[in-house]
């Protein structure tokens, strides 16, 4: 395709000066090459695969990015069975990283081809010089999906290699690592780009709702919000916050556990909470059928596994499972707790704290012979899969399970408490106080400032608020792949991660030894691996 749709450029080109030298004739006959509208769909076809590929590639959507995301932290664990992906255990849960494993490879391997497909899209709409509304937001999209894959790169291995343009020949994608202050100069200006050319809301892409989950100024500006935040750049994390709150296109939905109610009906998918979603979608026989189907396996990598009967407890792999630890450090009396963790043995609690009103099978051993393999599960991804669902779809176990479920990426709670952990290390203790209290208040079900449960935490100190910061992003973001970047980038990763093996050598992954050796050793491993 992007062979055809530069040969159109050319012969547009060529049109358009051969009637500039007066050849009416010319002029006078219907266009034999492609319009500038034609041009526009190219371009717009690029970036629609880079949504594409988001939610099908491992490394941005199943077991890589969950590896390196929230297994290494303490909350979480691999989960499935003892035997499924043992190796794992010893990565990412004991910190004894590896050079060369297929998941860590992926990781690598996906976000830069996601930085590629952003830069022949960039190139190619540069190309056109089109200035139109679809060529402008096609624009801002391509640059949030490069800034978003550097983020990424950046906070997993630090410097890194900086492509800014498409690779296309082999001595193209051979680089040395970029400093981490130009790859996050990057990140900033890729990102600034996106928020002046998205639109505020995806209506702006069609009408009828047909393109929600499409980028918006408020993700770019959100993911430029973290990106400063890993900086401790407060100021800036302050004042792009209060723009996305300013903007009135998100809140806070008054159920907690709605935010992941994710049927096939779609009800909560981009929900007023949600800032960026990677899309998914099924509907009624596609397991057989093949009816309109953009699955993932987002939803299938995370829900109940059972080895045996009953299948209908076969829910998926089963990986990404709370830990002991975090059963026990979390106050009970926040219902917060029996949203995320789903326990074995026990009532998924119904309707009001996110299940269906079924009784979990018990856990028996490492194994699951006879049971389930683990006692706690992530209930963020069951709330997902509505037994009506599975049925009217045809995923009934795991033959695919729950593909629909949408993987919310960035959500509005992130910007409320990012501006309360920015305003608290400016000295703002009032603004800490007063958004600490709407993540709060949400968690206790709305009970108002009096309420004993999730009770309201008054500003005492800088130091007491930042404690208070810090736990409710923990109990808030619980299982959806926060916590290791945060407690690193508070300097706390050795305190609560030591004994698990976690040293500071931890912080950055090794680079991929295969990537080092594909480029003759340009690429340099990184300190200390």
């Amino acid at each position: 395709m992007k062979n055809k749709l530069v040969a159109a450029v050319i012969l547009l080109t060529v049109s358009v000066t051969v009637g500039l030298t007066g050849c009416k004739k010319f002029l006078d006959r219907k266009p034999l090459t492609a319009t500038l509208d034609d041009l526009n769909q190219g371009a717009e076809a690029q970036v629609l695969g880079m949504y594409s590929y988001l939610r099908g590639s491992a490394g941005f959507s199943t077991l890589p990015w969950i590896d390196f995301h929230s297994i290494r932290d303490d909350d979480a664990q691999k989960g499935s069975d003892a035997s499924d992906g043992a190796e794992v255990n010893t990565e990412f849960e004991t910190f004894v990283y590896t050079k060369d494993d297929w998941a860590t490879n992926e990781y690598w391997n996906n976000h830069y081809s996601m930085v590629n497909l952003a830069n022949q899209a960039i190139g190619f709409l540069d190309s056109l010089n089109s200035g139109s509304d679809v060529a402008t937001r096609n624009y801002g999209e391509a640059c949030f999906f490069r800034a978003y894959a550097y983020f990424e790169l950046v906070k997993t291995y630090g410097e890194v290699p900086l492509f800014k343009q498409e690779i296309k020949t082999a001595a193209d994608g051979i680089r040395p690592k970029s400093p981490i202050t130009d790859i996050y100069a990057f990140i900033d200006s890729n990102l600034q780009v996106a928020a002046a050319n998205l639109p505020a809301n995806a209506d702006a892409y069609g009408t009828g709702g047909q393109y929600k989950g499409r980028l918006t100024s408020g993700s770019a500006k959100t993911l430029l919000a973290q990106a400063h935040l890993f900086r401790q750049n407060w100021a800036q994390v302050v004042s792009l916050c209060n723009q996305v709150i300013a903007s009135g296109e998100y809140e806070l939905l008054p159920e907690f556990s709605n935010i992941w109610r994710d049927g096939v009906s779609g009800m909560y998918k981009n929900s007023k909470e949600s800032i960026f979603e990677m899309q998914a979608h099924t509907g009624a026989g596609a397991q057989s059928n093949g009816a309109v189907y953009f699955g993932s396996d987002w939803g299938t990598c995370q829900q109940v596994r059972r080895n045996g009967a009953p299948v209908e407890w076969n829910l998926g792999w089963g990986w990404n499972t709370p830990t002991q630890k975090l059963v026990d450090a979390w106050p009970v009396t926040d219902p917060r707790r029996a949203k995320t963790i789903l326990f074995s043995g026990q009532s998924d609690g119904g309707s009001a704290a996110g299940g269906f009103g079924a009784v979990v099978p018990a856990y028996t051993n490492p194994d699951g012979t006879g049971g389930l393999a683990q006692r706690f599960w992530n209930k963020k991804l069951y709330t997902g899969n509505d037994p009506a669902d599975r049925a009217l779809t045809g995923f009934i176990n795991n033959n695919g399970a729950a593909p629909w479920i949408n993987h919310r990426i960035l959500r509005y709670a992130d910007v409320i408490l990012m501006l309360a952990e920015a305003s608290n290390e400016l000295g703002n203790g009032a603004v800490a106080e007063a958004n600490l209290e709407l993540i709060r208040n949400r968690a206790s079900g709305g009970l108002g400032a009096a309420r004993t449960v999730v009770p309201k935490v008054l500003f005492v100190s800088q130091a007491q608020m930042r404690t208070a910061i810090k736990a409710e992003r923990r109990w808030e973001f619980a299982m959806e792949g926060y916590r290791f970047y945060d407690l690193v980038r508070w300097g706390d990763a050795v305190a609560e991660l030591g004994a698990l093996g976690y040293t500071d050598r931890c912080k950055f992954y090794p680079i991929p030894q295969k990537a080092i050796d594909l480029s003759g050793n340009v690429l340099v491993q990184n300190p200390q691996w």
